[in-house]
């Protein structure tokens, strides 16, 4: 996975880290955990729908959604110098495109940082990572 986050006033930070994906399950729905992290670094995304995993433009959902039926939930942590930030991401869109069991995604778009209310803009791009056959619980836990 790569990123890169722009802020205002402050350097954009940009990260590589090596991703995987897992089917994941909650009930009455179906989802897949898209991780990856090294060095501080790194991002999670959960796709989630009711019927199947549809190829396309998804919209971004808050963590605590619970009514949407499907849509992706993304959060970004980075190192700035020995500072640890965290966004969860708010407003844009993720693309996804699956090809039997090799995924990849787009994730564009935006959040305030949890420390400090600072507006990020994040592009994050998964290039072709297979989704392991095994399932991951995805409820999400406020």
């Amino acid at each position: 996975m790569r990123a890169r986050v722009g802020r205002a006033h402050a350097d954009t930070v940009r990260f590589a880290a090596p991703a995987s994906a897992h089917q994941c399950a909650a009930p009455g729905r179906r989802g897949l955990l898209v991780v990856g992290s090294s060095g501080g670094n790194g991002a999670l995304v959960l796709l989630r729908w009711r019927d199947s995993l549809a190829p396309g433009e998804w919209p971004l959902l808050q963590r605590a959604d619970t009514v949407s039926p499907a849509g992706a939930i993304v959060g970004v942590r980075y190192m700035d110098a020995n500072v640890a930030h965290g966004v969860p991401l708010d407003s844009g869109t993720a693309s996804v495109t699956r090809v039997g069991s090799i995924l990849s995604l787009r994730v564009r778009g935006s959040g305030l940082e949890v420390a400090g209310g600072t507006k990020a803009a994040v592009d994050l791009a998964v290039d072709a990572v297979r989704v392991a056959p095994d399932t991951v619980p995805c409820q999400v836990q406020l």
